[in-house]
């Protein structure tokens, strides 16, 4: 398996998913596997991280456009800035005081717990290349 399987993806002009990477992954711990074992040790990928979820000690999030992404911080209710140019995700710290950051003018009845919010722009390097 190469060292980084997302810069090889993205050199040969291939998009970086997950699904990819858990192929790219799955492939490369056997030789000469074949499709029924790729997508049996894919899917139990995806059964886990669906497990791990449902358990919140792993975080789903799916921007617009984007495939899910997986992150271990599940302990406050914090957002996401995204790059648009690269797809570049970080966290960034809830902007007004405690879950949920933001409270709707009218909560039509429900019980809101979070409030999921994410900011789109360009990252620094992305900025820096224009």
């Amino acid at each position: 398996m190469p060292d980084d399987p997302a810069g090889l993806l993205r050199q040969r002009g291939y998009r970086v998913t997950g699904q990819r990477l858990a192929v790219l992954r799955a492939v490369s711990r056997e030789p000469h596997v074949t499709a029924d074992a790729v997508a049996k040790t894919v899917r139990a990928v995806y059964d886990v991280l669906g497990v791990l979820v449902d358990a919140d000690l792993v975080r789903r999030i799916q921007p617009a456009g984007s495939p899910a992404r997986f992150e271990a911080r599940v302990s406050d209710n914090h957002h996401h800035v995204i790059c648009r140019v690269c797809g570049r995700t970080t966290d960034v710290d809830c902007a007004v005081g405690s879950a949920p950051c933001l409270t709707a003018v009218d909560d039509m009845g429900y019980e809101i717990d979070e409030a999921e919010v994410i900011y789109w722009g360009r990252c620094p390097e992305c900025q820096s290349r224009t």
